[in-house]
C-alpha cells in the first residue's frame, strides 16, 4: 500500500524575498488541492479566537487534506505569522449568478507599499494575486473584473482588519470592518471608500469592533460605510462558492 505523498510545509529562508515566500505558501496550498468533495474537512468558526484557529491550521498541515477558501485564509495567516512586514486581512465577496448568491473569501496581503492576496478557489484568477497592486482598490477591481468573466456580478465586498502576528492571541479575526454595497455604488465612490479605509489601516487607527459587542456593532453600522445596512445572518463563507 503506497502512502499518499504529504507536501512539505514551506519554511521561510532568509535568502527569499517576500513575493517568493508568498509564492511558496500559495504553491503549498495548491498542492493540498481545492476541496471539491462537498464535505468540509475542517470546522472553521469565524468567531473563535485566533489561537484556536491557528491550532486548526496546524491540523491542516498534519492532515494534508483538500481545502476551501475559508480554510485557505486561516492557513495563509498561520504560514505568514512571524513576518511582521507582511500585513494580512480578510477580503470577502458576495456575488450573484443565475438567481443564486455565492460567498467567497481570500486573504489580502499588504507589504512594502503593495497589495496582493493568497487563497483557494475553483477559478485560478479568484484566489492568489501577485504583490504588485499599488492600491487596495486596484486589487478589489481586479477581482471584480475576474468575476465578470464568469458572469458573476459582485454585490458586496467586506474588508476586515489586519490580523495580529501573535498566534496565541485570544482576539477573534475582524472579518468585516468595512462593508460596501458595490453594486449600488460608482467605481469612483468605491475607490474613495477603499482608499480611506486602507489609509486608516496602514496608520493602525482602526480598532476591532467585535472585541466589544459584536451583535450591537453589526446592527449599528459604521461611519466608514454609510451604505451599510443591518447584516444578514452570518452564513458560512464559501458554502456556495462556485468561484
Amino acid at each position: 500500500c503506497v502512502q499518499p505523498s504529504v507536501p512539505p510545509v514551506p519554511n521561510y529562508k532568509l535568502s527569499m524575498s517576500i513575493p517568493e515566500w508568498l509564492q511558496a505558501i500559495q504553491t503549498y496550498m495548491k498542492m493540498l488541492q481545492y476541496n471539491h468533495t462537498g464535505t468540509q474537512f475542517f470546522e472553521i468558526r469565524k468567531t473563535r479566537p485566533l489561537s484556536g484557529l491557528m491550532e486548526t491550521a496546524k491540523e491542516m498541515t498534519r492532515e494534508s487534506l483538500p481545502i476551501k477558501c475559508l480554510e485557505a485564509v486561516i492557513l495563509g495567516i498561520y504560514l505568514t505569522n512571524g513576518q511582521p512586514s507582511v500585513e494580512r486581512f480578510p477580503i470577502s465577496f458576495k456575488t450573484h449568478f443565475s438567481g443564486n448568491y455565492f460567498h467567497h473569501v481570500v486573504l489580502g496581503i499588504y507589504c512594502n507599499g503593495r497589495y496582493g492576496s493568497l487563497g483557494m478557489s475553483r477559478r485560478s484568477d479568484l484566489m492568489d494575486k501577485p504583490l504588485t497592486y499599488r492600491t487596495l482598490s486596484d486589487l478589489i477591481f481586479d477581482f471584480e473584473d475576474s468575476y465578470k468573466k464568469y458572469l458573476h456580478s459582485v454585490k458586496k465586498v467586506k474588508i476586515g482588519l489586519y490580523v495580529p502576528h501573535e498566534p496565541h492571541s485570544f482576539q477573534p479575526i475582524e472579518w468585516k470592518q468595512l462593508v460596501l454595497n458595490v453594486s449600488k455604488m460608482m467605481r469612483t465612490e468605491v475607490r474613495k471608500e477603499l482608499e480611506k479605509f486602507a489609509r486608516d489601516m496602514r496608520m493602525k487607527i482602526l480598532k476591532p469592533s467585535s472585541a466589544h459587542s459584536p451583535m450591537k456593532e453589526r446592527s449599528r453600522g459604521k461611519s466608514l460605510s454609510p451604505r451599510r445596512r443591518q447584516a444578514s445572518p452570518q452564513r458560512r463563507a464559501c458554502r456556495r462558492d462556485k468561484s
